[in-house]
């Protein structure tokens, strides 16, 4: 299936309606799509990224139902592979043609794919390449989410072609974002889960953009975006250095005791009228808990004691929001023990990379006595002070 974009550019790639998880490890609960883009010039033919080695056959039937005949270039903006999985193929059927990448994506294209060196030929930031009538520019934009990252930019058209840049996991019959409340949320989920850790980078490449007319954005994953506001003004905001005043609490608890101690801390929270998202970790989709993370001031996390540690799950939580490099300004702890522990000091050597202003954990143990909730009502009291000047 191809689909026209403009005349003599099409989506030639794959929609997975059924991929559930990518990398092993991130949720897709929306599935997700592979873009292609084909590009006809007076004289040569572009090809912008390609798909995921499992589609390479309905991804070489799309270019022959589309009549293709010739590619001269295959433009790799990024070398992880459900983008450049299917270049060897593509090879194969077109071998005249010429693989373009970045300086640092050639290496990686050669360990991924076994590649010829003399098959692939690098661009520098700036340099632009004539199709006779359309030119491409290409523009280094690193870390959106691997090192070697650029994007292409369609001068007469004024199309951006970003790659995983302004992304989202998304399967949809749609070519163009329609929902504009559904295709926020899902590029807010993977901002969050793949884009976040490169925060201070990413606001660096959105400067570099605002040298460019925009009209349309295409990226590699997702509906392409003819309003291309919505996506950028969102970015714009995930990076920047405002927070809201909310309190994600990821929890778990064994017992109940670190369970009661979180309840009657979001209890109070609300109480205050401070928005609250708690997350139980025995059933939590990461991706959510990853969105939540994104504009919350402040972060709990709930353990009880295991083995003189923290809970398995609450470690994960704390890795997690360690590589993920949030911009929270405020976290703590609540948790219980039985006997003794060091809960609190492991949980918070996971996470070196939070720099917030830590309140004093409250750990109770067993159950929970009085004076542990008042200590809870002391921790609240700090949080609401805080966040009343957000």
């Amino acid at each position: 299936m191809f689909r026209k974009i403009k005349e003599d550019i099409y989506s030639v790639g794959v929609i997975d309606w059924h991929r559930k998880l990518f990398d092993e490890l991130i949720p897709l609960p929306d599935g997700t799509s592979y873009n292609s883009y084909f590009i006809k010039g007076g004289e040569k033919n572009a090809i912008i990224d390609t798909v995921e080695p499992d589609f390479v056959e309905d991804f070489l039937d799309n270019l022959d139902d589309l009549g293709v005949k010739q590619i001269d270039y295959i433009i790799s903006n990024h070398a992880e592979q459900d983008h450049s999985g299917s270049i060897p193929a593509l090879l194969e059927e077109f071998p005249e043609a010429k693989v373009l990448s970045s300086k640092k994506a050639k290496p990686m294209l050669l360990d991924l794919l076994e590649l010829e060196a003399n098959q692939i030929r690098t661009v520098e930031d700036g340099e632009t390449l004539d199709l006779g009538g359309r030119t491409l520019e290409f523009i280094d934009t690193p870390w959106v989410h691997w090192p070697e990252t650029m994007s292409t930019y369609l001068q007469e058209e004024n199309i951006l072609f970003p790659c995983d840049f302004f992304g989202s996991h998304l399967a949809t019959s749609n070519l163009f974002v329609e929902d504009e409340a559904e295709v926020y949320k899902a590029a807010k989920r993977y901002y969050a889960e793949i884009m976040m850790p490169f925060r201070m980078i990413i606001k660096k490449n959105l400067a570099k953009l605002e040298d460019y007319e925009i009209d349309m954005i295409a990226p590699s994953h997702g509906p392409i975006y003819d309003n291309p506001d919505l996506i950028l003004d969102a970015y714009k905001e995930w990076v920047s250095d405002e927070v809201k005043p909310e309190v994600v609490v990821p929890y778990v608890s064994m017992h109940g005791s670190t369970k009661d101690l979180i309840k009657y801390f979001i209890s109070s929270l609300i109480d205050e009228g401070i928005k609250v998202k708690p997350f139980d970790l025995t059933d939590v989709d990461l991706g959510d808990l990853a969105i939540s993370l994104v504009d919350a001031s402040t972060v709990v996390f709930g353990s009880p004691t295991v083995l003189t540690g923290p809970h398995p799950s609450a470690v994960y939580a704390a890795y997690l929001a360690n590589v993920l490099k949030p911009k929270t300004r405020y976290a703590s702890i609540i948790g219980s023990y039985g006997w003794a522990g060091r809960m609190t000091d492991k949980l918070l050597d996971l996470m070196p990379n939070l720099k917030v202003d830590l309140y004093d954990p409250v750990i109770a143990k067993g159950h929970g006595a009085d004076e542990d909730y008042q200590e809870i009502d002391r921790l609240v009291a700090e949080i609401v002070s805080d966040l009343n000047e957000i």
